[in-house]
């Protein structure tokens, strides 16, 4: 794989439900409790003491306040969907741009350079490989002390596995003892941003969908090698 320019962290992405249905459910739920507000003032009005009734003033503080209150949630709503629509344009342009973070990696032959976080105390560690099954494919021992490793992608048997998405997991040891795990950081260029169910998402290369707030780092992605 060819290497890419040294990253810059970034900021966390926004985030926001999928706008259409935020925006209908909350249009429905406010007619919902004005309807139940109407009914319980309408019963309450039907079971007032008639030798002290209740004054007309109160009543129109009653309806003021849940106008107020109305009208205080459609505002939120209106806010909340300008600050979406600014997150979605500000991300456009990571678009055919690398970010890292701790993703599944899209082995396609080449190595990959992983970014490694393991414990302090480690005294060796052990990177555990898993396909798109789950299942695990490979378990190879890394320098306990690196935070870089060229993963080649290969197997137990010491042939590079087949093309496809492939978990990464570091196990961190101090002497016989498991202290720590951790999911090793790799680069995906970004095909998409789109909005999911849960906020933001980024379609990146080899079909692999992640939040856009799990992006620790964003950089340029690398010119294609020209023949020669």
């Amino acid at each position: 794989m060819t290497p890419l320019p040294a990253a810059a962290p970034i900021p966390a992405a926004g985030s926001a439900p999928a706008e259409a249905t935020r925006h209908t459910g909350r249009a429905g739920a406010m007619t919902s409790d004005f309807e139940t507000f109407l009914r319980m003032l309408t019963v309450q009005m039907q079971n007032q003491d008639p030798l002290n009734p209740m004054q007309a003033s109160d009543f129109a503080v009653q309806l003021a306040t849940f106008s107020g209150v109305e009208q205080q949630v459609r505002g939120n709503a209106l806010l909340e969907q300008l600050l979406a629509r600014s997150d979605m344009a500000e991300m456009t342009g990571w678009v055919g741009m690398a970010v890292r973070g701790p993703y599944p990696v899209a082995h396609d032959g080449n190595s990959v350079e992983l970014s490694l976080r393991p414990a302090a105390e480690a005294t060796r560690a052990v990177l555990v490989v898993r396909n798109a099954l789950g299942r695990q494919v490979a378990a190879e021992p890394v320098d306990p002390a690196a935070t870089t490793l060229q993963w080649r992608g290969l197997g137990a048997d010491g042939q590079s596995l087949p093309a496809g998405l492939y978990d990464l997991e570091l196990l961190s040891y101090e002497g016989d003892a498991l202290v720590a795990t951790s999911i090793p950081e790799s680069l995906g260029r970004v095909l998409e941003v789109r909005r999911g169910q849960a906020g933001l998402e980024l379609l990146l290369d080899g079909g692999r969908t992640v939040p856009a707030a799990s992006a620790s780092a964003l950089r340029a992605a690398a010119a294609p090698a020209q023949p020669g």
